[in-house]
């Protein structure tokens, strides 16, 4: 244990480890677990409450396109419940949110509730082998024309809207959140129905 007390050993391991995570790409997956673990607290969830402002029209000018490359727009989507995440495969966060997400998804299907999830990356190679790494069957693009409406705009991501079957913009929620629970699945049901 010697070895540990030497200051420039202790700095180097403080430092470095840091360093290799960074320039290997890991730091983004170790942040994420981290983040993951405090999701299964379930001390995050996502407000569910439909606040008076977020009640405004939907707006379905957004042009998608898939990660083969063919272009959908969020319009052909419009009478279903639609989940829109925008994340990233660099944002812990959104990494740390995902297998949250993807259970959802595969808890909910459902003809009548459509999940959006949009890439900002800009290599859709990377985003490709993410999904594919990850296991994920949830339907992910980008954006086609790589602009978002106003009422999408946000600085944080991920960001998550969900859109309601008469077209309301129900809820938007900032920051990552555990969006596998009988309450938001409940939530997106009950959206159907409007």
């Amino acid at each position: 244990m010697k070895l540990f007390k030497n200051p420039v050993v202790e700095w180097s391991l403080w430092l470095g480890i840091p360093a290799v995570l960074y320039f290997t790409g890991l730091h983004t997956e170790v942040i994420g677990g981290a983040q993951r673990l405090l999701l299964s607290t379930g001390l995050i969830q996502a407000d569910t409450e439909t606040k008076p402002e977020q009640d405004t029209d939907a707006n379905y000018n957004v042009s998608l396109r898939t990660l083969d490359g063919k272009t959908l727009s969020l319009r052909t989507l419009k009478g279903k419940v639609i989940f829109m995440n925008i994340w990233a495969t660099w944002c812990p966060p959104c990494v740390a949110e995902m297998p949250g997400i993807q259970k959802l998804y595969e808890k909910t299907q459902s003809e009548n509730i459509a999940f959006v999830m949009i890439s900002v990356d800009k290599d859709i190679d990377k985003v490709r082998r993410f999904v594919k790494r990850k296991g994920y069957t949830f339907p992910v693009y980008q954006l086609a024309d790589g602009s978002i409406p106003a009422l999408y705009a946000s600085e944080a991501i991920p960001t998550t809207f969900v859109i309601s079957a008469n077209g309301k913009l129900a809820m938007r929620h900032e920051g990552m959140a555990d969006y596998n629970s009988d309450n938001f699945r409940d939530f997106l049901e009950k959206l159907t129905k409007q």
